[in-house]
């Protein structure tokens, strides 16, 4: 077997609805690329574990792995964490470690369309401010990606963007909410959680959404970030030189 496997590694979480998103999103992608092997693995809290379907995978005679970090940003987990587990696969497997997803124009676009779905429409834009929760990070790469993506999603015209984070950093949410009820030409305030599945941090930022006048859902399995798995995939696999793993 020659084919390239997709391997998307979510962090997991004691919350059932976590992976049950993940599973949704990654049914999605690969409904999208019917000829590509897609599997989900987690670092904790669910099954399958990694090192299990690393195993399956070689048992199942692949020779060549994608290994797709599901996370937003490159903290301590895409840097640490899942080069370590990657590290003890069966010697037969060759894998690439992809990218995270972000920064990506199809997550503002993700961003943009959960707003929607909340009842904004993009004549709302000029006079909304938006909260960009994210889950928080100790990491200063991954805070400067989360504020420049705050910055891009104010590039396509809604009248303010703060980023907010549910813990590790600040400011928290409901903090981001007031400070933009107080700046100018903000007649409404939107709670945009810039997280993937649901579980214990996203429910803290829809907590800190009390106050706000529309709470966007996570990005889940929306479109743009199927299409995203794919354009990581392809660009990883791309990638010979970057091997993460090899006998």
């Amino acid at each position: 077997m020659n084919r390239t496997v997709l391997l998307v590694i979510a962090h997991g979480s004691r919350d059932p609805r976590h992976a049950a998103t993940v599973q949704a999103l990654v049914r999605r992608a690969g409904a999208l690329r019917p000829g590509l092997r897609v599997e989900t693995a987690f670092l904790d809290f669910n099954l399958p574990s990694v090192p299990g379907v690393l195993d399956r995978l070689a048992a199942d005679g692949v020779r060549d792995v994608v290994a797709l970090p599901l996370l937003l940003t490159r903290a301590f987990h895409a840097k640490a964490d899942i080069p370590a587990v990657l590290r003890q696969a069966p010697p037969s497997l060759r894998i690439r470690q992809a990218e995270v997803l972000g920064p990506s124009p199809l997550l503002i676009d993700a961003v943009e369309r959960r707003l929607y779905e909340a009842g904004l429409t993009p004549g709302d834009k000029s006079a909304t401010g938006v909260v960009l929760a994210s889950a928080g990070s100790t990491d200063p790469e991954a805070i400067a990606v989360i504020a420049e993506t705050a910055r891009e999603l104010r590039r396509t015209g809604w009248c303010s963007v703060r980023p907010a984070f549910a813990s590790a950093s600040l400011p928290r949410t409901e903090d981001a909410v007031r400070a933009l009820r107080a700046e100018p030409g903000v007649r409404r305030v939107a709670v945009a959680p810039y997280v993937i599945a649901p579980g214990r941090l996203p429910d803290r930022i829809a907590a800190g959404a009390a106050e706000a006048d529309v709470l966007a859902d996570v990005l889940g399995p929306s479109p743009e970030l199927a299409r995203l798995l794919l354009e990581r995939h392809d660009a990883a696999h791309a990638a010979r030189g970057a091997v993460a793993h090899s006998a």
